[in-house]
Parts: structure tokens; C-alpha cells; sequence
């Protein structure tokens, strides 16, 4: 049998594929990076399996939800720690990390001027400091660079990325308030094959 083949569909944006994307880097594994135009997408979305990207074909075979296809390559690159308990630490973090995504997805897809700055006022004044402080102390915990010690894993990936993310996307200079939070980021970003893929990646706004 020869290497899996792996196709990741998605549009021409970091958010919720990104942390797939890093994995593939981070894993030194080759796969198709399949943009698609937003403009077709009316039409598109009935050709998947809940009606939403990202999505990875797996030698033909459909996996759909971007956190489960995280969790699925992970487990397969040897990125989801050296226990169980490891392992389940991992989804922890990025259960919680999705839970403060949420709200950034409330604010930035809202249409209405007023209830949009009210979101990003409670974004930025509730969620993002709930959920960065018990980070900052998490990674000032931490026996190594990472969340769970010397060794990164799939958890670190994701969470460097939607930090930065949000960052990007709401406040630039957000996380100069979360100085170790943000020095993990630059860690992460600074492996090697991470550092790579970021040099190269398509440029997008978000």
C-alpha cells in the first residue's frame, strides 16, 4: 500500500482550516490545499456532508468538521502527546480555545452596526481576558516552551493560530496584554517546518 493520499477543501482563508494546515507542516506531509471560490458556495454546499467546510478527503473517503479532522491527523502524526491523559489535555485546550473563537464568530459575522460593536466590546472586555488569562497561566505552569512541556503537539498548533487570529482579525497588539501567551505564539511559529509553511502560505485577510 502507498502513502495516503489527502485533499483539505476549504476557501482561500486561514480561519478554521489553518490549524489543519499547520498540522500537515508541522507533520512534514504532503496534501492538496483546495481553495474554492466564495462565490460558488450557494451551489457548492450541497456536495458536503453537513453543508460546510473545511472538509479532507482521505484517499477518497470524506471527513468533515475542522476540529475532528484536527484530532484525526493528529492522532495520526504523533501529535497528541505521549498519554491519554496527554491526549485528553490537548482536547481540553482546544475545546476551550473554540469556545472563545465562538464569540469572536458572533462579533465578526454580525451585520448590524450596533449590535456588532457590542459584541467586540464583550469580546475584548469579557471573553478574550477570561480565556487568555487561564492560558498565560497555563503556559507560565508549563516545564517547557509548550502547553504540555517540552514536546509540542496538535493543542499548541491550534492555539498559537487563533490567538493570532483574533489578533489579526479585532486588535492587533491584543495579545501585548498576554506577554507569555504571546511568547508561546512566536514559539510555535518559530518550528521549523511551522516557520516554513507561514513564510509561504497565501497572504488573506483573515
Amino acid at each position: 500500500m502507498g502513502e495516503d493520499k489527502y485533499k483539505l477543501i476549504y476557501f482561500n482563508v486561514m480561519a478554521r482550516a489553518e490549524p489543519i494546515r499547520l498540522i500537515f507542516a508541522a507533520a512534514g506531509v504532503q496534501y492538496e490545499d483546495y481553495r474554492l471560490e466564495g462565490d460558488n458556495w450557494d451551489t457548492e454546499k450541497t456536495n458536503y456532508p453537513w453543508g460546510k467546510l473545511p472538509v479532507l478527503e482521505i484517499n477518497g473517503e470524506v471527513l468533515a468538521e475542522s476540529t475532528a479532522i484536527c484530532r484525526y491527523l493528529a492522532s495520526k502524526f504523533s501529535l497528541v502527546g505521549s498519554t491519554d491523559l496527554e491526549a485528553a489535555k490537548c482536547d481540553e485546550y482546544v475545546d476551550a480555545i473554540m469556545d472563545c473563537r465562538s464569540h469572536w464568530r458572533s462579533y465578526y459575522w454580525e451585520s448590524d452596526a450596533a449590535k456588532k460593536e457590542e459584541l467586540k466590546n464583550i469580546l475584548l472586555n469579557v471573553q478574550v481576558p477570561f480565556y487568555y488569562s487561564k492560558f498565560e497561566k497555563i503556559v507560565e505552569a508549563s516545564k517547557g516552551d509548550y502547553l504540555l512541556g517540552t514536546n509540542y503537539t496538535w493543542a499548541d498548533l491550534h492555539i498559537a493560530h487563533t490567538v493570532s487570529f483574533i489578533d489579526k482579525t479585532v486588535k492587533p497588539g491584543l495579545l501585548d496584554d498576554y506577554p507569555k501567551l504571546k511568547k508561546f505564539s512566536e514559539t510555535v511559529f518559530n518550528i521549523p517546518k511551522v516557520k516554513a509553511w507561514i513564510e509561504k502560505r497565501p497572504k488573506t485577510e483573515r
